[in-house]
């Protein structure tokens, strides 16, 4: 605990760091643009996985394994970058040992040129030390965050530093959770805003999320106020406003607890797309199965007045190669 408090990663909270963009836009994307939204579980939790920090008993999956499921999602977002404008993608590794150290950020944008694309750090840690269990196998050191890809010129990328967090010991091994922001100029002269977020698991209480979302309700508020059409899209780990979290499976994992997004910090005209027929997320204590296995949806977008959602889609890969599904939104500036 010595050693990982003299080598905490810790930003300021709201603080805002320039992160380098890679690659070249290819300048395409008509009145109707396309983002992708994925949460890629560092190609470490596909159907076959569990994990222990969920109820089950896994770690990390073979290389073999991490090899298969990173090479399903290369290939789909590959697959998918032929129509879409923008891709923000979270729980992306560079240097991890849960990974076997691969470069995924290098491996996907390898997969879909005509991309500029940024990487915001979110998870740090040098050493995590559990499960503590016999035989001895721990989660090791950690480095991964979030990826946001757009077709279009950007203006500017930055990480921003997200409020609240755990306790110490606690949050030596959490993730620093931030948003990777996106100022996009369009053909029509006006400016989006495109948000790649993250939100908090493991908080109990919901207490770290209320920080976060009364922070991003005041941030984007003001954004709108400038003239900016804003969209946010990522992992918010909490179901929309008033969704059933049985509405999928009457029964929940034990140890469970479902959280609403809180309507009330929706910043002012902001609504909430997503598709109802579909799960995004499932549960991680056993390996998946289609007839027993825990779904909800926890991943989906929100948009600015200024934004007309025409459709959003959940794409069911079967959880194949994360314990996430892709969402995909059609949208235009109006």
């Amino acid at each position: 605990m010595l050693y990982s408090t003299i080598t905490d990663y810790s930003p300021e909270p709201g603080s805002v760091e320039r992160v380098e963009s890679s690659g070249e836009a290819s300048s395409a994307g008509g009145d109707t643009l396309q983002c992708l939204i994925w949460n890629v579980g560092y190609a470490g939790l596909g159907k076959e996985m569990d994990f222990f920090n969920d109820g089950g008993e896994g770690i990390r999956p073979t290389e073999e394994m991490a090899s298969k499921y990173l090479k399903g999602i290369t290939s789909f977002i590959g697959a998918e970058a032929r129509n879409t404008d923008f891709i923000l993608l979270q729980e992306v590794d560079v240097n991890s040992k849960r990974s076997y150290n691969t470069n995924q950020v290098q491996a996907i944008s390898s997969a879909s040129p005509g991309f500029t694309h940024s990487f915001a750090l979110n998870y740090d840690v040098k050493f995590v030390p559990v499960p503590f269990r016999f035989p001895y196998k721990p989660y090791g050191k950690t480095y991964g965050g979030l990826m946001s890809m757009s077709k279009l010129p950007v203006d500017q990328a930055q990480r921003l530093q997200y409020p609240g967090g755990f306790d110490w010991p606690t949050k030596l091994y959490m993730l620093d959770r931030c948003a990777l922001e996106f100022i996009i100029p369009l053909k029509s002269g006006k400016k989006l805003l495109l948000v790649n977020t993250h939100n908090t698991a493991y908080d109990a209480s919901g207490e770290i999320k209320k920080q976060e979302l009364e922070f991003m309700k005041k941030r984007y508020e003001d954004y709108v106020k400038q003239g900016y059409a804003v969209v946010i899209g990522g992992d918010w780990n909490q179901v929309p406003p008033a969704w059933d979290s049985k509405h999928f499976n009457a029964t929940m994992p034990e140890g469970y607890t479902p959280q609403s997004l809180d309507e009330s910090l929706i910043p002012a005209g902001f609504q909430v797309a997503f598709d109802k027929t579909r799960a995004t997320n499932r549960s991680n204590d056993k390996p998946f199965d289609s007839a027993t296995t825990y779904t909800t949806l926890i991943d989906y977008f929100m948009s600015s007045a200024n934004v007309e959602v025409l459709n959003v889609e959940t794409i069911d890969l079967g959880f194949s190669f994360s314990d996430h599904q892709p969402v995909r939104l059609q949208f235009v500036i109006k």
